[in-house]
């Protein structure tokens, strides 16, 4: 993925956390660049890449269920900073010898912490006045006894070990989830863990922006490219940018299936023809869509009726505008974690048309 240049980053591997995309959120809110990977992702790759950190997020796993997902024991002995949430610590204290077990009762809402040092992870962030702070807990599981050459950090009333760290190996865990607002001092031990790092904080949408439109035009050239434009945020976007690359030789297609809400396939129409100016063709196929998903009521497989027909109402009139080399199309976060579960294919949340409905080769 594009990170606006040759800035520092921080990868944030996904065990199946609600807030999986909050940590990476907080994380260039603070001006660093940081990228989402499902926990079985490659670690070699990750670390070949050049990142200068990795942060483990929660999950609803425990550590002792079969196949319970877990990174490779070779990312503690890389020497990259490394920060455990939630089921990242369990997961960690549990991969180096710490003694994990389930929690006598399970932790969830704010629970007070008590520090054990308020240096490394937690310098200057505790509350003024205090040795604690108030945090987010979230976890069945609990860390017992830290791994052989962590200290304790932290505790709460029912977590004798809410943050663990080994500086020598720049480890870090906490129980908690510092990147909710729930946690009032999450934001700044987020930030010291990137001082932790040591990344220099250059990354802004400002910058993506402009290393982006530079790759667009070195990459296509003076050749044409078509995108699909539904009008949503994920296409609306690519549309733009690439037009902001290339200009005229975008040209977009928007594909109305009868499902929008009144009016608004003339405000799309009216938003990009008139407004922003893009070369813009306009299919009203919602009778086609419409006659597809008579009689089906299964979400999923509406979904992929879809997907099916959007697919082919594009390639036919991908035909008709001729010899175009170039697809855009623009996915979220959201869409690939929705159809790429952090389990496998059989955890998948919902396939989504924009990911799960495209075949491997279109027919343009």
């Amino acid at each position: 993925m594009l990170s606006g240049g040759p800035v520092d980053k921080i990868a944030v591997l996904d065990f199946g956390s609600q807030y999986t995309q909050l940590i990476a959120r907080r994380i260039r809110e603070m001006s660093v660049y940081s990228e989402i990977f499902p926990w079985s992702h490659p670690i070699d790759e990750i670390l070949q890449a050049g990142f200068k950190g990795v942060i483990l997020s929660g999950g609803p796993s425990s550590v002792y269920e079969e196949n319970a997902p877990l990174p490779p024991k070779k990312l503690f002995e890389a020497g990259v900073p490394v920060l455990g949430i939630c089921y990242g610590m369990q997961a960690m204290g549990y991969l180096l010898g710490g003694h994990v077990v389930p929690a006598e009762r399970r932790e969830y809402g704010r629970a007070e912490l008590r520090l054990c040092q308020t240096d490394g992870l937690f310098a200057g962030v505790a509350a003024e006045g205090t040795g604690g702070m108030t945090v987010w807990m979230s976890h069945g599981d609990t860390v017992l006894k830290p791994p052989k050459g962590f200290a304790t950090l932290g505790a709460t009333e029912n977590c004798p070990v809410a943050a663990m760290a080994d500086e020598t190996r720049r480890l870090f865990a906490v129980q908690f989830h510092p990147e909710v607002a729930h946690t009032p001092q999450g934001r700044a031990i987020l930030q010291k863990f990137l001082e932790l790092c040591g990344v220099k904080r250059q990354w802004s949408m400002a910058s993506f922006v402009d290393a982006a439109t530079e790759a667009i035009r070195t990459q296509v050239g003076h050749d044409r490219v078509l995108c699909a434009l539904s009008g949503g945020v994920d296409s609306s976007v690519v549309a733009v940018l690439v037009h902001r690359a290339i200009g005229s030789q975008l040209t977009c297609v928007f594909v109305d299936n009868g499902m929008l809400r009144k009016g608004e396939a003339a405000s799309v129409v009216h938003t990009f023809r008139d407004a922003f100016r893009l070369n813009l063709v306009h299919v009203d196929a919602s009778k086609r869509f419409l006659e597809s998903l008579r009689g089906v009521a299964d979400p999923e497989l509406k979904r992929k009726r879809i997907g099916a027909e959007f697919i082919a109402v594009f390639e036919d009139e991908a035909r008709k505008l001729g010899d175009i080399p170039w697809l855009a199309q623009g996915t979220l976060y959201p869409d690939v974690i929705e159809s790429v579960s952090f389990r496998g294919p059989s955890a998948t949340i919902k396939t989504h048309h924009n990911v799960g409905g495209l075949p491997t080769r279109m027919q343009f």
